[in-house]
């Protein structure tokens, strides 16, 4: 989920950056900072939006540098178990795919893609289904839920794990596929939806 956060914190602005504004100089040294930075109670901090710099700094013996109190919004991605998310396939392994959602990457193992027997093929960059033939490749886009998420204060890089055996959930085509399906059995009556169904 997608989010605008307020934060607080103190910016040392060094000489070299005198000459410039004081709010652009903040928010530089903010951006180097917080920029990309994966955090266990905002999530992914994508970028800084806008900063209210205290013109009324401090200064320290022996360092050239002002110190100023800084409040700054920022903007976040944070994966909730349970949340519905849009992505699109941006790597396919032995084991699953790497599913591209907001900033970052989670993982859509071979088990959670569907109830089938599903090969993944590295070279052709593919995932395919036996009994159904339904494939997923590189550049698809799919509708998934997280199902685990970890962004531990140790973790250099989150992890996020992703399902899509649940009922309108996968690739856009099998969506729109069991939409119709769905639709089309909702007009007949109830044993001629059986007949159809075996």
């Amino acid at each position: 989920m997608f989010s605008i956060s307020t934060l607080l914190d103190v910016v040392r602005i060094p000489p070299s950056l005198f000459g410039t504004t004081l709010k652009k100089a903040a928010v530089n040294i903010l951006k180097e900072k917080y920029e990309s930075m994966i955090s266990a109670d905002l999530g992914y901090i994508i970028m800084i939006l806008d900063a209210k710099v205290d013109e009324m700094g401090k200064m320290i013996a022996g360092d050239g540098g002002t110190f100023h109190k800084v409040e700054f919004d920022v903007l976040t991605f944070y994966p909730k178990l349970q949340e519905i998310v849009l992505g699109e396939i941006v790597d396919i392994t032995d084991f699953g795919a790497f599913v591209r959602i907001g900033p970052t990457d989670a993982l859509l193992h071979l088990s959670q893609v569907m109830d089938d027997y599903l090969k993944s093929d590295v070279k052709s960059g593919m995932i395919l289904a036996n009994q159904s033939g339904r494939t997923l490749k590189v550049g698809s886009t799919l509708r998934a839920r997280i199902t685990a998420v970890s962004l531990g204060k140790a973790a250099s890089m989150g992890k996020i794990g992703i399902t899509c055996r649940q009922p309108f959930l996968g690739a856009d085509a099998w969506i729109a596929e069991e939409i119709k399906k769905s639709g089309s059995d909702k007009g007949k009556p109830a044993k001629e939806a059986e007949v159809e169904a075996s």
